[in-house]
């Protein structure tokens, strides 16, 4: 009797241990993939699958495998990407019109040739060529309370020329809260840009720029502006000696 109790008994064990283990199989066949909440306070929000804006990833996309060449982002990445800073917006800026492109045009001034003439009203330089023709560039000149007229010979030519600003001109950029260095070696961040054409012994020259929206304006305190490239070009065709007629 003992012998037949035992066996139903361990039957029924058997049954019942093999009943549970299978049910603890199919309880986590599909088990959800931690994941890890972005409230560090409440960690199994998440885990829930019910989180409100939450969709589980399927299990097929779970166990996927990454390819061999593509790339996982570390928890280190992923925490130092959370916390950068957006994207600076890039201003676009105005376009210069194309009238003040370098361009061949008539001329009949009555410069010599290899004059420099600047029309201050109409903001052109023009390089006097031979048979009645001129290169024409765009510039800029002085903006009002600023402007000057006169006959100049070019007295220095300078490649990223440095800048020191006038004493008057610290001061005057002062009193509106804007503070000029007393020296700035020559590069992409100074004003004067790529070449320098020094007239007489003023402080006045005609030089390229880092802002070359402003060309075809009156923007500078005095001085002649060009594009870089242009004043490049021009640097090329002149020489000490040059003259120039500000009108």
């Amino acid at each position: 009797m003992k012998s037949v109790f035992f066996s139903l008994f361990g039957a029924a064990a058997m049954l019942a241990a093999g009943v549970t283990a299978s049910s603890a199989n199919d309880r986590y066949a599909d088990r959800p993939p931690v994941m890890v909440s972005p409230d560090l306070s409440a960690p199994w929000v998440l885990q829930l699958g019910q989180a409100p804006g939450i969709v589980r990833q399927s299990r097929q996309q779970v166990q996927q495998p990454l390819r061999r060449y593509q790339w996982q982002a570390q928890p280190d990445q992923q925490r130092t990407a959370a916390v950068q800073p957006p994207a600076k917006r890039m201003v676009a800026r105005p376009q210069i019109n194309p009238v003040y492109l370098p361009q061949e045009v008539a001329y009949d001034g009555g410069q010599k040739p290899g004059t420099i003439v600047i029309d201050t009203t109409q903001n052109f330089l023009y390089l006097v060529e031979k048979n009645g023709k001129a290169r024409r560039y765009g510039v800029g000149t002085g903006k009002p309370g600023f402007e000057w007229s006169g006959t100049h010979k070019i007295t220095n030519k300078r490649v990223w020329p440095d800048w020191r600003p006038p004493a008057v001109m610290i001061k005057r950029e002062a009193a509106k809260g804007r503070y000029l260095p007393t020296y700035l070696a020559g590069g992409m961040e100074n004003p004067l840009g790529a070449r320098a054409l020094y007239l007489g012994s003023t402080e006045y020259r005609i030089h390229g720029t880092n802002q070359p929206w402003t060309i075809g304006g009156a923007v500078s305190s005095g001085c002649i502006r060009m594009r870089n490239e242009d004043v490049v070009d021009l640097y090329e065709r002149v020489n000490v000696g040059t003259t120039v007629v500000v009108m």
